[in-house]
């Protein structure tokens, strides 16, 4: 019987604990939820659980392989979670919305003259984002996306 009350006690505490940072994660990206990807606010695990008070590692172990139902459709919890970088005017911007901007670069570049790495810098840098050409190529791979030489072939 005790076992059976200690196992009936320690789902609860999982449920409320799940809920609790579902509920923290809401409240941080409210505008991500309620406009979309370009709101998403940098968020790191660390921030979870000292808003809610509990380790680090509690905070990993929920996220991981969740989803929450949401305004956009199905989100895996670990989704939330972005570094971000800091813009010329102070402001820290996820880096996801950096890679959506340099995917947007690409995306309407002159298939003839396709932009390297070191543009794509440049004209991000002149919106206040400052990146490195190797940060620019590393986020440009981490999305799968050939380098210019590559898109000139494969569009020329």
């Amino acid at each position: 019987m005790r076992a059976a009350i200690d196992l009936i006690r320690n789902i609860d505490y999982r449920r409320r604990t799940i809920y609790r940072i579902c509920e923290a994660i809401v409240e941080c990206q409210r505008d991500f939820l309620d406009h979309g990807p370009a709101h998403i606010k940098p968020m790191m695990l660390k921030d979870i659980a000292e808003r809610v008070g509990i380790h680090l590692s509690t905070v990993s172990r929920v996220v991981n392989g969740k989803y929450v139902q949401t305004p956009l459709g199905i989100i895996e919890l670990r989704r939330f979670f972005t570094e971000g970088l800091t813009n010329d005017n102070g402001e820290v911007v996820s880096t996801d919305i950096i890679r959506m901007k340099i995917k947007k670069l690409i995306a309407e570049e002159d298939p003839r003259e396709p932009l390297t790495d070191d543009q794509i810098a440049r004209l991000l840098a002149r919106e206040g984002q400052r990146l490195s050409r190797r940060t620019v190529a590393k986020y440009r791979e981490q999305m799968h996306i050939p380098g210019s030489r590559e898109r000139r072939l494969v569009t020329g």
